[in-house]
């Protein structure tokens, strides 16, 4: 007798697990919370739960809450790699993050064998380009972001030669041969190249580099910290000739932490949430109210990732990862169709997303955005 009770016991707890694993869906968050990606990360995660708690509030996805557990990858590729595989063995539907490009990299591959969609904020061109059908983005990679920036330099600035400054890592690097493309279509010369390290403290002898080089503009590509302290040190040595960047070098947390130095930095920007669009304001209210601080970019690439997801599920009609993938690819979301996008958003067959962005400048310790560029494929 024990021992059939024993048995049902056993039986009704599988059950019961059965049950609640039926009514949500696993996206866990893998992520950098640590290291010198935690700027970024932190942003991202916290954009995506606020997404989450929203759509869980609403009812879920398909009647489905989403459970997103979350895990630190340190900002090292090889943490990175192993915390994926752990979100794998969990039996994922969709893995949201890392940023870092160089984590991408050696993760993705794990969660295409898997037939797991990722949902990534990493930038470097070739991530995209190796015929991943799961990986996702839900920010400009380099190939999308720096012809705008190249014509910006020749059109805006007019210049003819240009000292550029790259940090020595996956993002950096990719960043730095995509942008001397640009500039060799246009020809302009780069006249200094200077590269910096992940981390780095001191930039004093890189800016007198860059002054030496008398360039008519310097180009800044590198993480968030990392610009900071390269916009002090600017500002130390008196550099007066433009600084123009690309999103890292205009976010939030890079005005904060550079102070004074960071007015008059202009670039193109792919996410703001300064942005003069009615939903990305709401959303900065919204992510302020939740988390107490505002957000950079990256609180948005996590947000409009898992409206993403919701909305090409809610297409598909039912959780199958091959399909979503499917969905995903050619997919235009609109504001009209699913609010949480908060702007249109397309994303082509190598899962590289296009929509509006923005040309930007740094005022009175504040990002003005100056002009709306429309959407490449337009």
């Amino acid at each position: 007798m024990k021992l059939r009770i024993a048995v049902l016991a056993a039986a009704l707890g599988l059950a019961a697990g059965a049950a609640h694993a039926q009514q949500t869906v696993n996206m866990p968050i893998v992520i950098e919370l640590s290291g010198a990606g935690a700027v970024s990360g932190t942003n991202f995660r916290d954009g995506a739960v606020l997404a989450i708690e929203e759509i869980n509030a609403a009812g879920g996805i398909l009647g489905r809450k989403i459970v997103a557990p979350q895990s630190d990858t340190q900002s090292n590729p090889g943490v990175s790699r192993a915390q994926v595989q752990k979100a794998i063995d969990s039996n994922p539907y969709v893995i949201l993050g890392p940023v870092y490009s160089g984590s991408v990299k050696v993760n993705m591959i794990l969660a295409q064998r898997a037939e797991v969609p990722q949902i990534t904020g990493a930038e470097a061109a070739d991530i995209t380009q190796a015929g991943n059908p799961y990986i996702f983005r839900t920010s400009f990679g380099q190939q999308m972001s720096m012809p705008k920036i190249a014509n910006y330099i020749r059109d805006g600035l007019k210049a003819k030669t240009v000292a550029l400054l790259w940090v020595n890592n996956d993002f950096g690097k990719g960043g730095r041969d995509t942008f001397i493309k640009e500039m060799n279509a246009r020809n302009i010369k780069v006249v200094a190249d200077v590269s910096t390290e992940s981390g780095q403290v001191d930039f004093a002898a890189d800016v007198v580099k860059l002054k030496g080089a008398n360039a008519d503009a310097i180009f800044v590509y590198t993480n968030e910290e990392e610009s900071a302290r390269f916009l002090r040190e600017a500002r130390k040595q008196g550099i007066k000739t433009p600084l123009i960047g690309e999103t890292t070098l205009l976010g939030q947390k890079v005005i904060e932490l550079a102070g004074d130095a960071a007015n008059g930095v202009r670039g193109h920007v792919g996410l703001t949430v300064d942005a003069p669009v009615a939903p990305v304001l709401a959303f900065r209210e919204r992510f302020f109210k939740r988390h107490k601080y505002l957000p950079d970019h990256n609180g948005l690439k996590g947000y409009t990732g898992v409206y993403a997801v919701k909305y090409a599920t809610e297409k598909a009609g039912k959780f199958d990862r091959k399909l979503l993938a499917k969905t995903m690819h050619g997919l235009t979301i609109k504001p009209e169709q699913e609010p949480g996008i908060l702007m249109e958003a397309t994303w082509d067959d190598k899962g590289d997303i296009d929509r509006i962005s923005f040309l930007a400048e740094v005022v009175n310790g504040q990002q003005k955005v100056v002009q709306i560029l429309p959407k490449l494929g337009k």
